[in-house]
């Protein structure tokens, strides 16, 4: 461990930089579930969603290691996204042992609204903050993440900043963040 601005005995949970991450995430999740409800799909569920769209992911283990997912979870989320019309799973034909996941049209429509619902979630959360706020929060979070990716150094980051923002950032920092 190194030294920092935590001391086990006079840390407070209120204060605390793990409950404000947390109570950010659930005020995002929240907003987000509202905004997707029309679609029928939940904030949980759209990483599925999109990660298909993006051909990021196309079996049940891609998305389970990409979103951090145990297998269980993901085939629970899966079914409900399948019993909804959002996803169908299919064999492969080179190996009948693998699932292949596809979006279906209902699918392919939720993709294609869930970037213009998700910049609003977003526009309406950062509601306040400059533009040098929102550039200083991801580089933060950047550095933030990155430090729990391992060694750091040699640690690739996945949810860093877009390419010009990491441009900008700070030379203090060793790495440079990866698009989303």
């Amino acid at each position: 461990m190194t030294d920092g601005p935590y001391r086990a005995d006079e840390t407070q949970l209120m204060s605390s930089l793990g409950y404000y991450l947390t109570k950010a995430r659930n005020v995002l999740v929240e907003r987000t579930d509202r905004a997707v409800k029309p679609l029928g799909l939940t904030a949980q569920q759209i990483g599925v969603i999109l990660m298909l769209s993006s051909r990021r992911a196309s079996t049940p283990f891609e998305l389970s290691r990409a979103m951090s997912y145990d297998s269980g979870s993901m085939t629970r989320l899966l079914d409900r996204l399948e019993k909804k019309g959002f996803v169908v799973r299919t064999r492969s034909d080179a190996d009948r042992r693998m699932v292949k996941l596809e979006l279906t049209p209902q699918g392919h429509e939720a993709a294609r609204q869930l970037p213009g619902l998700g910049a609003a979630v977003l526009n309406e959360q950062l509601r306040g903050f400059s533009a040098e706020d929102h550039a200083t929060l991801i580089e933060l979070l950047g550095r933030f993440i990155a430090n729990g990716l391992g060694d750091g150094a040699g640690a690739a980051c996945e949810c860093g900043p877009p390419a010009e923002s990491a441009q900008e950032s700070s030379e203090e920092s060793p790495q440079k963040l990866g698009d989303e």
